[in-house]
């Protein structure tokens, strides 16, 4: 009886906002890309201010639910600021975002865009597909176009 109470207790209590591991220009291949080797991955930067990447969200969600079976994995990493990063918790456990969930903690916002790829001015939304091996093989600059990405995906798998 008293398991079941306790089990009653915790389901009642609130879900704490998603955890976001901080990332920068230094720990990104090793906490996010490296990780995910013999997946195929898809890293999304978004932030909570930004319209086109809330909108893009549920869909890489629901794509990334479609083709884990498959050994794709979804990985996001927020570029709000610190004082945003609960909005943006709250927002990842609402849309049901998977973990991995990290947030942008750059020392050099530019040299962490220029890092990923030199054309990416670190506008958002922006993604980066790697293959099983974790090279970067494809970046999306604003919102993806799903099949488009679908298919980039489905080239790797």
């Amino acid at each position: 009886m008293r398991r079941i109470l306790l089990t009653l207790l915790l389901a009642a209590v609130p879900v704490l906002a998603a955890d976001l591991k901080p990332v920068d220009e230094a720990t990104y291949t090793a906490k996010v890309v490296a990780p995910a080797k013999g997946k195929v991955l898809l890293v999304n930067f978004w932030a909570t201010y930004c319209v086109p990447c809330r909108k893009e969200m549920p869909q890489l969600v629901a794509l990334a639910a479609r083709l884990k079976a498959q050994g794709f994995e979804l990985a996001t990493i927020s570029a709000d600021e610190p004082e945003q990063a609960k909005d943006a918790g709250a927002y990842l456990d609402k849309t049901k975002v998977p973990a991995p969930v990290y947030i942008r903690r750059a020392k050099d916002d530019d040299k962490f865009a220029a890092g990923l790829d030199p054309k990416w001015s670190g506008a958002l939304p922006a993604s980066f597909l790697y293959d099983k091996t974790g090279k970067k093989v494809r970046s999306f600059f604003g919102e993806v176009n799903l099949t488009e990405l679908e298919a980039a995906i489905k080239k790797l798998l």
